[in-house]
């Protein structure tokens, strides 16, 4: 499934993500501990997310295809603001619960 996000606050410009994308964000846990706790998400943390990523692609991750896709898809697209990684951080969560309750009634028909 292709998730549109909207990356700037007029709405002009967005981004395409897939269901792979998804994954590879869930895998590298790209997410965890990227957030300040005042939940303010700006360039200074999308600036954080892209260095954590470009030490992970200096490392055996960085030779995983998924994991350049993502770089070269969403993180450096040039659209990618500040806005836009607050829009794919919600569309993230969401489609996270939507993954776990597709696996526990996959489970549960087992």
């Amino acid at each position: 499934m292709i998730y549109k996000i909207q990356a700037n606050a007029s709405g002009t410009r967005s981004i395409e993500v897939s269901d792979e994308h998804m994954h590879t964000i869930r895998q590298y846990a790209l997410f965890k501990n990227l957030i300040d706790s005042n939940g303010i998400i700006d360039e200074a943390v999308l600036d954080k997310l892209k260095f954590n990523v470009r030490s992970l692609l200096e490392t055996e991750a960085g030779k995983d295809k998924s994991l350049l896709d993502l770089c070269l898809d969403v993180i450096y697209n040039p659209n990618m603001k500040a806005i836009g990684l607050h829009n794919l951080v919600l569309q993230f969560v969401k489609w996270e619960g939507q993954d776990e309750t597709t696996s526990d009634q996959t489970a549960l028909s087992e």
